[in-house]
Formats: C-alpha cells, structure tokens, sequence
C-alpha cells in the first residue's frame, strides 16, 4: 500500500479521515468517520479498526493492572510518583520468572493505557474540530458538552460502586456529601490526598479528561501547533523540577499528575499527530516499535526518563498497531467497541471478585473478573442507550 502524508491528502479525501474518539468519546456518533474503516478505503494516519484496537488495548491494560496491583506480592508501578525500587524488584523477578510473571507485567505496566487514551483523544479532537467546515464553537457550549458525555458515562458506574461498596464488609464507607459532588462536578482531582478520597479510584480519570478539554478549548483549538509544544514543555518542567531529592514523599508530584500537567505530554502528542503526523514505510514502524519498547523499559528505572515514558508508550503502540493486518485486530476491536463500558464497570466487578485472589485463586479470579467484566459491561451499554445524549449547541 502507497504510504501518503496528512498534508497531501486532498480536501475531499480528508473528509474521511478518522474521527477518532478517547474512551470517552467512545459513545459519540462516528458515522462520519466509517467511511474509513479499513486501511485500503483512505490514506489516514488511524483508521476506525486501529483506533478501536488501540483503545481495546488500553483498556485491557488498565483493567488487568487495576486488579493485578491490589495483590500484594505484585510489583507495584510508578504511576503518579517515583520510586526507584519498584522497577529494580520488576527486574529482580524478570531475571528470575515464576508463575506470577505475567501479573508483575501487569501491574507495573498496565497503567499506561491511560497514556493511550489521552492521545487517541488528543488526535480525535483535532479530527473532530478542526478538519470541518463547521464555525467555531464557544469555550462554553463545548466544556458544557464533554462535561455531560462524561457524566452519562460516569453516573451509573459510579452509583453501582457505592452500592456495593457500602454492602461490602470491606468496602470504601468514606463518602460524603462533598466528595460526592467533586466527583459528581469532575474537580475531585484538585482537592488534597486524592489516592484516598476519590472512589473508585480509576475515576480520577473523569476529572483529569475534563481539565484536558478545557485546555484544549482555551489553548490549542485552532491555535498554532506551537501553542501545543510550549504547553508540553511547561507541562514536563513542572514535574522535573521534583525530584525523589526535591520531592522526598512524592506529595507535590503525586498532586500534579493527578491533573492535566500530568497527561500533557501524550495529550499533545496525540495532537500534534493529528496535525502534523505522517504515514511512513513499515520498516520505519517497526524501527519505532523496537525502540519506543526499549525506552519504555530503560526509562522506567531514572525519574527524569520515567517522565518520558508515556510518549514512548504510545509511538510504540501506534507503530505496532500500523504493522498488524488488519484482519488480525479483531478481538481488541471489540475491546475498544466496549471500553468505555468496561472502564466504567471495572472498578465494580473487581470489589467483587478480588477476594478470589486474595484467598490463593489468583488466576481463577482473574479469568472470572474478566468475564464478569465483560458481561457487566454488556449490560450497561444497553442502559447507555436510555440515558439521553448531549448535543453540542453553537
């Protein structure tokens, strides 16, 4: 297949380029964008089925991590603060494998399908917003706009979580009227000690999209690409400056990736892919695989280069996703058809059944979250369809 840059797309060809979607976009009508549905039918730098695998990925990343690292004789990940043993004990069993193997993987890397999100959304804004000839739309109306597709998603998930929670010996009893409406109003991830106040904890999400859609209104929206690799660069610096030595306890760090600062950089990426990405041969997909994998791996053992790892985690995954035909991304099609059910359920079933794991079944448990999962999911993406959809208003 002829390999064709974004820039010499002609005008009507680009009107099928993808317009792809983040996990929370995931619901939004894409019927313009089916046109594109397999790589031979345009030149675009994703098409449907490589942003739906992406996605699938993604979530399967982060739904096995957020079981995997509640064990607790699994490697813990570096997510929000950096701890230079945790990617030293990851080696230690790299070097001597057990049965285990696979959820150490899991919940060391498995967070970084929340980088992949970020820049699927990255990508689908710009697609979206500013490939049509629609005028421009107020700063308002379009916060207002994602705020409420956010919520749809969020509202019954969340409810199904408390539930269970307060029926659960166990369970998360720390809600209260004001932690309730910042998780409700999506500004949980600015109040203090967010690891412990918001619930469940994947949901610190919601907020953190939220914010990207502001910033994306505010300071990028058919603004010069400029404006996005600036916001990149702020955005890095306000984490490089705390350092393990800076930063003993990680408190400050651990605030600020809790936000938008922390999901920046493949947020921008994703932008700037959109805007000024280009196709390229599969020898140069596969050379950007084989070292996005090898920086992963290296940068997670130096805080500085740990920053940089997000980036690397979505070249990689984009160049692999470019090399698999297309006949061969069924199953995480599917997956991303479903993520943002599956993200919202997840924290459910795992309250549920990881118990399972905790008395020994550790697999068994697993397989069964996944399935429950899975079924759960079903089941709330059929409710989904009762819940009115917001409309953007101009």
């Amino acid at each position: 297949m002829k390999k064709v840059s974004l820039n010499k797309i002609s005008a009507d060809k680009e009107a099928n380029l993808l317009v792809c979607s983040s996990l929370v976009n995931s619901s939004a009508d894409t019927s313009s964008a089916r046109h594109s549905s397999t790589r031979d039918s345009s030149p675009c730098l994703l098409t449907t089925a490589e942003s739906k695998a992406l996605r699938g990925i993604a979530i399967l990343g982060i739904m096995l991590h957020n079981y995997c690292h509640f064990l607790g004789f699994a490697v813990k990940e570096n997510e929000y603060t950096f701890t230079a043993a945790r990617p030293a004990q990851l080696l230690d069993r790299l070097m001597s494998p057990d049965m285990y193997l696979p959820v150490h993987l899991l919940s060391f890397f498995g967070h970084y399908g929340v980088p992949v999100f970020l820049f699927i959304s990255g990508f689908g804004l710009v697609c979206k917003y500013e490939r049509d000839a629609r005028g421009r739309v107020g700063t308002l109306p379009f916060t207002g706009y994602h705020y409420l597709k956010l919520l749809r998603l969020m509202f019954l998930g969340y409810i199904a979580f408390a539930v269970v929670s307060c029926l659960h010996p166990h369970g998360y009893h720390g809600y209260t009227v004001g932690r309730v409406l910042a998780q409700l109003l999506m500004y949980i991830n600015l109040l203090p000690d967010p690891d412990h106040i918001i619930k469940p904890g994947p949901y610190w999400f919601f907020g953190l999209m939220l914010q990207l859609y502001v910033v994306y209104r505010l300071f990028v929206y058919r603004r010069r690409s400029l404006n996005v690799v600036v916001l990149m660069a702020v955005c890095w610096l306000a984490q490089a400056v705390f350092t393990p030595a800076a930063d003993p306890g990680g408190e400050i760090l651990n605030r600020i990736r809790y936000n938008f600062i922390g999901g920046m950089l493949p947020f921008g990426a994703g932008v700037l892919y959109a805007r000024c990405g280009r196709c390229l041969p599969a020898w140069a997909y596969a050379c950007v695989a084989l070292v996005s994998a090898a920086a992963v791996f290296a940068g997670s053992f130096a805080f500085q280069a740990w920053l940089w790892v997000p980036l690397f985690v979505v070249t990689g995954a984009v160049a692999t996703i470019r090399l698999v035909p297309a006949r061969a991304l069924g199953v995480c099609v599917w997956f991303g058809a479903v993520s943002s059910a599956l993200f919202v359920v997840h924290p459910v079933t795992r309250e549920i059944i990881i118990s399972m794991s905790y008395r020994g079944q550790v697999y068994t448990g697993l397989l069964v979250y996944v399935a429950a999962s899975i079924l759960l999911a079903w089941l709330f993406k059929l409710a989904f369809r009762y819940i009115p959809k917001p409309k953007l208003r101009s």
